[in-house]
C-alpha cells in the first residue's frame, strides 16, 4: 500500500471519527427518505437501487458512531445482520424473509439511533453537527416505525386502511405515513385499522410531541452549562497567572532587599 493510501485512509479516519459524521449520516437519511423512496413509490428507481440506498445509509450510520469497540461490533453485527437478510430476499425474492428484514432493520435503526444520541449528548460543546445529528435520530425514529408499521401490516393484513399495496411500495407509504404520524399532521389519507397499529400510531404522535421539546430543553441546558464552566475555567486559569505573577513579584522584591542588606 503506498503513502497516498495510508494518507487517504488516514484522512477517512480522522473525518468519520468526528462529529462532521454526524452531518453525513443527516445528508444520508434526507436523500434516502424525501428523495429515493417518492422515487421507488414513483417506480423511476428500481427495488435494487432503494436496497442499496438503505444499505449505504446503514453502512455510513456505523461509520459515524465507531467511537470504540464494542460499539462498532454491535452497530455493525447488526447492521450486517439486517443487510443479509434484505439482500437475500431481493436476490431470492422470498416474501417469507419481509417480515425478518423489517424486523432487524428496525433493530438495527433503534440501536443506530441510540448510539447517535449518546454521542449527541456526551460533555463537550454543543456544535452544529451535533444538532444535525439529533436531527437525524428525529428521522431514525420516523424509519423505525415504518419498519414497525410493515411489519404490522405483514403479520396482521388489513391492519390500516386503505390496503398501502404489496412491498416494496408497502414500504414506501409506511414512509410516509410515519412522518405524518411523528408530526401529528394526520392527513387521514391512510387510517390505522387496528388495535396494534392504533397503539403503535399513537405512541408515535407521542415521541413526535416529546422528543423535540426534551432535546431542545437538554441541548439549551447542556450549552448554559458548558459556557459556564468555561468561564469558571478561564477566571481560575486568570487568578492563577495573577498568583503567580504576584509570587514571582514578591520573590523580586525579596530578593532585591537581601541584596541591599548584604551591601
Amino acid at each position: 500500500m503506498s503513502f497516498g493510501d495510508h494518507a487517504m485512509i488516514n484522512a477517512l479516519t480522522s473525518f468519520w471519527s468526528t462529529d462532521r459524521a454526524l452531518s453525513l449520516l443527516l445528508v444520508f437519511l434526507c436523500c434516502v427518505i424525501f428523495v429515493v423512496v417518492p422515487l421507488r413509490e414513483l417506480h423511476v428507481l428500481g427495488r435494487f437501487f432503494l436496497g442499496a440506498s438503505f444499505s449505504l445509509l446503514l453502512v455510513s450510520g456505523v461509520l459515524a458512531v465507531r467511537r470504540d469497540v464494542f460499539t462498532t461490533v454491535l452497530v455493525g453485527t447488526l447492521v450486517v445482520a439486517s443487510l443479509a437478510v434484505r439482500w437475500t430476499k431481493l436476490a431470492l425474492g422470498l416474501p417469507a424473509l419481509e417480515a425478518w428484514d423489517a424486523l432487524f432493520s428496525l433493530v438495527a435503526c433503534a440501536v443506530l439511533a441510540a448510539v447517535v444520541t449518546v454521542r449527541v449528548f456526551r460533555a463537550g460543546p454543543i456544535t452544529s453537527q451535533r444538532i444535525q445529528g439529533a436531527i437525524a435520530v428525529y428521522l431514525l425514529l420516523g424509519l423505525i416505525w415504518a419498519f414497525a408499521y410493515d411489519l404490522v401490516e405483514f403479520m396482521r393484513p388489513g391492519a390500516f386502511l386503505p390496503a398501502p399495496g404489496a412491498a416494496p411500495e408497502r414500504f414506501c407509504h409506511f414512509v410516509y405515513f410515519s412522518f405524518i404520524a411523528l408530526t401529528t399532521v394526520g392527513f387521514g389519507d391512510i387510517t390505522p385499522a387496528d388495535p396494534v397499529a392504533r397503539s403503535l400510531a399513537s405512541l408515535e404522535a407521542l415521541v413526535g410531541q416529546l422528543f423535540p421539546a426534551i432535546l431542545l430543553a437538554r441541548l439549551v441546558s447542556m450549552g448554559a452549562m458548558y459556557e459556564t464552566a468555561a468561564r469558571h475555567a478561564s477566571a481560575a486559569d486568570e487568578e492563577s497567572r495573577e498568583s503567580a505573577t504576584g509570587e514571582r513579584r514578591e520573590d523580586g522584591r525579596a530578593a532585591g532587599a537581601a541584596q541591599r542588606e548584604r551591601q
